[in-house]
């Protein structure tokens, strides 16, 4: 049951995820968080970095869906000015935005992977639903309410996982 809960990879942020290793691994795309993954969860925009990151993919038929529990609001103003498609209100870690994610960019689960910075909504629901996960280190050190509470089930997690030699890497 645990083992739900491990990613497949971890990543320090998304900018260590390129085009030409997911290529190797047959991904054809890329099923990501918005907040704390690609920016900060109070930032509206994406940065120049985002922006170039997602070319990036683009430029090497990666395609990418934006999955993220927000409301339609925060995701569509992010979304839209990078005509980034992106599911909102998606109820992670429950497996219905993923699948709808995959139909969405006509590809086989076995070649999209799932990234985000929370075990307890992406890396579990990925992981459920037969996604290569990959967890990235949050962009903030604040959160919402909510993922606070996330946040303190995580470390315990994650601690558990270093105490059985799961993990290699500090948070």
């Amino acid at each position: 049951m645990l083992n739900d809960f491990l990613p497949d990879q971890h990543v320090k942020n998304i900018f260590e995820i390129t085009p030409e290793a997911l290529k190797e691994k047959g991904i054809k795309g890329v099923i990501t968080d918005l907040d704390n993954t690609l920016v900060e969860w109070d930032r509206p925009l994406a940065t120049p970095k985002i922006i170039e990151w997602f070319e990036e993919m683009k430029r090497n038929k990666i395609k990418v869906t934006i999955v993220s529990n927000n409301k339609e609001g925060r995701v569509k103003a992010f979304s839209d000015p990078l005509n980034i498609p992106f599911i909102f209100a998606a109820r992670k870690p429950m497996g219905r935005a993923f699948k709808k994610a995959i139909l969405q960019m006509d590809i086989k689960k076995e070649e999209a992977v799932v990234i985000g910075d929370q075990l307890l909504t992406d890396v579990l629901g990925g992981n459920r639903s037969g996604f290569h996960t990959i967890l990235v280190v949050p962009v903030a050190q604040t959160d919402g309410f909510f993922t606070k509470i996330n946040r303190t089930i995580e470390r315990r997690i994650l601690n558990w996982f270093r105490k059985k030699g799961k993990i290699t890497w500090e948070d």
